[in-house]
C-alpha cells in the first residue's frame, strides 16, 4: 500500500507574518517548559540516584522553537503529569499504539494520518527530532497523536496501565553494533516482558531493523517471551501500512536486509 505524503506549509502557522521576530529563544522556552531540556532515567531498582542528562544535538530552527513554545501543552505529555488516562488525553476510547524512538517521525506521522481511529503516543529523547515532529503535528492538524520526551522504559513502567495498549512499534532502534555494547540494546527480555504486561490480549509488538545480528537477537528474545505468539515462521512478511523512511532507504542503498517482527500477546492474566 502506498501511503499519501503529508503536506506541510512552508511557513509556520503559529505566528502571523507581522510577528515573526517574536519567536522566543530556547532559554525563554525553557522557563515555560523546563522539562524539555532534561531527560530523567529512574533505575528499575529505585535504589540509585535518578540520572538526568541533556540531549540537544543540532541547533533548533525557528519553526521548531515556535512549535515548542506554542504546541507543547497541546500535544506533549510529561512525566510529572502522572499515569496516562488515554480517554482524557485523546477525548475518546480508541485503541492506543505506542512508538518507542520515533526519530524524525516520518513513519509516525503517516501511520497516524492513515489510521485516524487509532491513537498514537510516541517517545523520543533527542530534541531535534522531537521538536521537528511537534511542528509537523501542529501543521498537519492530526489530533490522534501525542509525543513525550522521556526515557520510554521508565515512562511505560510508571505511567502506562497494564492491559491497556493495543500495540508497540519499535522501528530501527540503535543496534549498538560493538559486541561490548550489546547490553545497551533496547530489545532485552526484561523490556519485552514489560511491554507484554501493558498489552491487551491480542495486542502486538511490531519491530523492524536492518542490522542482521540484532534482528536475530530480537527474534530470539520475543520467541522466548511466554505468551507472545509469532504468526509467522520466523521473521514477518513486510507490513504494507508501514512507510519506508529515509533511514531505511540508506540501509537499502547499502544492500542491508530489512527484517520485520510481529508478535501478538496471547497471555491470560490472572
Amino acid at each position: 500500500m502506498t501511503l499519501p505524503v503529508l503536506a506541510y506549509t512552508v511557513r509556520p502557522v503559529f505566528f502571523d507574518g507581522e510577528n515573526m521576530n517574536e519567536v522566543p529563544s530556547f532559554d525563554e522556552i525553557l522557563k515555560k517548559h523546563p522539562e524539555i531540556d532534561h531527560i530523567e532515567v529512574r533505575p528499575q531498582d529505585n535504589r540509585r540516584a535518578v540520572k538526568s542528562f541533556v540531549l540537544r544535538g543540532q541547533k533548533l530552527g525557528s519553526h521548531q522553537l515556535e512549535a515548542l513554545d506554542c504546541l507543547f501543552d497541546k500535544y506533549c505529555l510529561t512525566y510529572s503529569a502522572g499515569r496516562m488516562d488515554f480517554a482524557r488525553i485523546f477525548g475518546n476510547d480508541n485503541p492506543v499504539v505506542i512508538e518507542i524512538g520515533f526519530g524524525m517521525g516520518e513513519s509516525t506521522l503517516q501511520i497516524a494520518q492513515q489510521h485516524p481511529r487509532i491513537n498514537y503516543i510516541g517517545f523520543e529523547v533527542f530534541l531535534f527530532g522531537f521538536s521537528k515532529v511537534l511542528y509537523k503535528i501542529g501543521n498537519s492538524g492530526l489530533e490522534n497523536i501525542r509525543i513525550m520526551r522521556f526515557d520510554a522504559k521508565q515512562a511505560i513502567a510508571d505511567l502506562v496501565d497494564d492491559d491497556s495498549v493495543s500495540g508497540f512499534h519499535i522501528f530501527f532502534p540503535d543496534p549498538w553494533p560493538k559486541k561490548k555494547h550489546h547490553g545497551r540494546r533496547l530489545i532485552q527480555p526484561p523490556f519485552i516482558e514489560l511491554l507484554q504486561s501493558k498489552l491487551k490480549k491480542g495486542g502486538y509488538i511490531y519491530a523492524a531493523t536492518d542490522w542482521e545480528d540484532y534482528a536475530q537477537q530480537m527474534l530470539d528474545v520475543l520467541s522466548h517471551c511466554e505468551g507472545m505468539h509469532n504468526p509467522y515462521d520466523g521473521f514477518a512478511d513486510p507490513i504494507g501500512w508501514r512507510p519506508e523512511t529515509g533511514f531505511e532507504r540508506k540501509g537499502l542503498d547499502k544492500n542491508y536486509s530489512i527484517r520485520e517482527l510481529w508478535f501478538e500477546n496471547q497471555a491470560n492474566r490472572r
